[in-house]
């Protein structure tokens, strides 16, 4: 458990530093004068002060933020809106943000959106380069991936072994996969049934792979011809999952593979997520949607799932793809024109950039602010299922 939270910090504290940091040196660059560098959100645990930039670690640690001077509260990650009017001195009106070009306060709005997507690409740069430039993913949808060749596949998952079984006595196991019966390789759970019960009463070898640590093994077995109600002849549950083989081949693949790769995931979720959508909607609840989100808790869940896989290089590869998934996700929502997010924040700059005039420092201050509590509010009801998942689990 230890290990797990230290490794979740890790990941969600270099993807939230790499976001602020873009948004840090941007506006550094531009000369504009950073007040404070804060990572979580207020109140404030620990902070000190370096040059004219204070440094600070908050007890919220869901994100971070950069104050900016001549900044709305709203942006310095508050949730009280003080004033109508920023005051800042008249001599230092200059380094002020309010007071600088819209484009450049566009630049620093999306200079960290864009370092989680320069930090998601390099990531699957190396997540690729490790595993040979070849993935695999379960396919919920037919989703068609561009810029990689695709072959779609199925495999047999045991999902559950009844006591006393020939399967129990083999050594076979819940999540593990079914590769071959008699050297014949198989691909879909109806394949399995129609070879087992051909061949029951007579001894078969069958080949699986442990799901969480790789591991393959074969023992020979003898399907039952009378089983007991409901259990079958090798006394196992399981179901056909489909998956998409993802391959780079080509130099050119390889090149962009990156690039591409991520793309391809945040389109892949967004389908799925469409399709979760359409099925709440559907049948009137929210149980689709819920089961597809995950908030902290549900990440650190992952995490430690990860951590024990036993193969270190598949330990290696999942946690990659697990920071390289989040990086993007977090780079592309928080584009999205949500307010208290960035995508909120440039939403009221191209306002000012189309009309000429800025919009009501109140009325934003006031928007953010009603944003920021909204996720907090989604944050904590998404913590909370992800909590009563976890329970549940330990139940059975």
């Amino acid at each position: 458990m230890l290990l797990t939270i230290l490794v979740f910090l890790v990941i969600l504290s270099v993807l939230v530093l790499i976001h602020e940091l873009g948004h840090f040196f941007v506006a550094k660059k531009l000369g504009i004068k950073v007040e404070e560098f804060g990572f979580g959100f207020p109140p404030r645990a620990w902070s000190f002060k370096k040059g004219e930039t204070l440094y600070s670690i908050n007890w919220l640690p869901i994100g971070g933020f950069v104050k900016l001077y001549g900044e709305d509260e709203a942006g310095g990650g508050k949730i009280q809106v003080k004033s109508e009017k920023l005051k800042v001195k008249s001599s230092d009106l200059g380094r002020a943000f309010f007071a600088r070009s819209p484009w450049q306060k566009a630049l620093v709005v999306v200079s960290g959106v864009v370092m989680n997507a320069i930090l998601a690409s390099v990531i699957f740069y190396a997540f690729l380069f490790i595993s040979g430039f070849k993935t695999e993913l379960p396919l919920i949808s037919d989703h068609k991936f561009f810029g990689v060749n695709q072959k779609n596949v199925s495999d047999i998952i045991v999902t559950e072994v009844a006591k006393n079984s020939p399967a129990e006595s083999a050594g076979l196991k819940a999540e593990t996969k079914i590769i071959a019966i008699n050297g014949q390789r198989l691909s879909t759970s109806n394949e399995f049934i129609e070879i087992v019960n051909v061949n029951k009463g007579r001894e078969i070898e069958v080949e699986w792979e442990e799901l969480k640590s790789g591991v393959s093994h074969k023992a020979n077995l003898v399907p039952r011809l009378n089983p007991p109600k409901d259990q079958g002849a090798l006394g196992v549950a399981l179901f056909s999952m489909s998956k998409a083989v993802l391959t780079y081949e080509t130099s050119s693949q390889k090149v962009f593979s990156g690039i591409v790769h991520p793309i391809n995931l945040m389109s892949y979720n967004l389908d799925v997520m469409g399709k979760l959508i359409k099925v709440s909607i559907e049948k009137k609840t929210t149980e689709p949607i819920s089961q597809g989100i995950a908030g902290p808790v549900g990440i650190a869940s992952v995490t430690g799932s990860i951590l024990e896989i036993q193969n270190i290089k598949e330990k290696i590869l999942a946690l990659l793809n697990l920071a390289g998934i989040l990086s993007i996700s977090l780079a592309f929502f928080n584009i999205l024109p949500i307010p208290a997010l960035d995508g909120g924040r440039l939403f009221f700059i191209l306002i000012e950039g189309v009309t000429g005039r800025k919009v009501n420092q109140k009325i934003e201050s006031l928007t953010h602010s009603i944003g920021m509590a909204l996720l907090l509010g989604l944050m904590a009801l998404i913590t909370f299922k992800d909590i009563q998942k976890l329970f549940l689990g330990f139940l059975k």
